[in-house]
């Protein structure tokens, strides 16, 4: 649960918030509606995205409902790092697609004062946790985990099913390539895609050990 209000102005540590969830939940806009508001109060905010993500647009960090806020693409988590000096808010959009020294450098900047806010998929497209995710939600102060809807069951969804044959890990893609699921409907998806996958072959005639041939002797 993220709670704004339990602040204490007089400590010298800042804090992380993890923003979580399948596509299409609403990470990014949540992750840009805390920073705006961070804006709005006058908070030197910088927001960074790795420089893969150019879905929308190679600088802006967009949501699905076309919400957006300026960002800074940077190769590497270690570019934040020299990129968010003097900031009282930093964002990072997209985080499982780091390497893994997001993670220090979130800690870091959390320990010197800044609040960081974090928002990217907690899982892959198979349902296992993704990249530094898992790492960045058990040290943060905050996580919070946002649901999508899912295409089948209309119910709360939180994996994130690929539709398309591509077995890469990270692989961009809108609702061409994605869709949202539940438990239940990513079970039945991948159970399907599993047997669809098998081959099936004639099946060889074995003749038992004890078993003789009524013409041998």
């Amino acid at each position: 649960m993220f709670l704004e209000n339990t602040v204490n102005h007089k400590e010298q540590f800042g804090w992380i918030e993890v923003i979580c969830g399948s596509m299409f939940s609403g990470k990014t806009e949540e992750l840009i509606r805390r920073l705006k508001r961070a804006q709005f109060a006058r908070q030197k905010v910088e927001i960074f995205k790795p420089i893969v993500d150019t879905r929308y647009h190679e600088e802006k960090v967009i949501s699905h409902d076309e919400n957006e806020i300026r960002s800074t693409p940077v190769p590497a988590a270690a570019n934040i790092r020299l990129l968010a000096d003097d900031c009282h808010v930093v964002g990072i959009d997209e985080a499982q697609f780091f390497d893994d020294e997001i993670i220090t450098v979130c800690n870091d900047l959390a320990n010197r004062g800044v609040r960081v806010v974090v928002a990217g998929l907690d899982m892959d497209f198979r349902g296992n946790p993704f990249g530094p995710m898992p790492a960045l939600m058990a040290t943060a102060e905050y996580v919070t985990k946002v649901h999508a809807i899912c295409t089948r069951t209309g119910n709360l969804a939180n994996y994130s099913y690929r539709k398309s044959q591509n077995d890469r890990l990270v692989m961009l893609g809108e609702t061409d390539e994605y869709e949202p699921l539940s438990r239940a409907a990513f079970y039945r998806a991948m159970l399907t895609e599993k047997i669809s996958k098998l081959e099936v072959k004639d099946p060889e005639i074995v003749t038992p050990k004890n078993s003789r041939n009524a013409s041998d002797p």
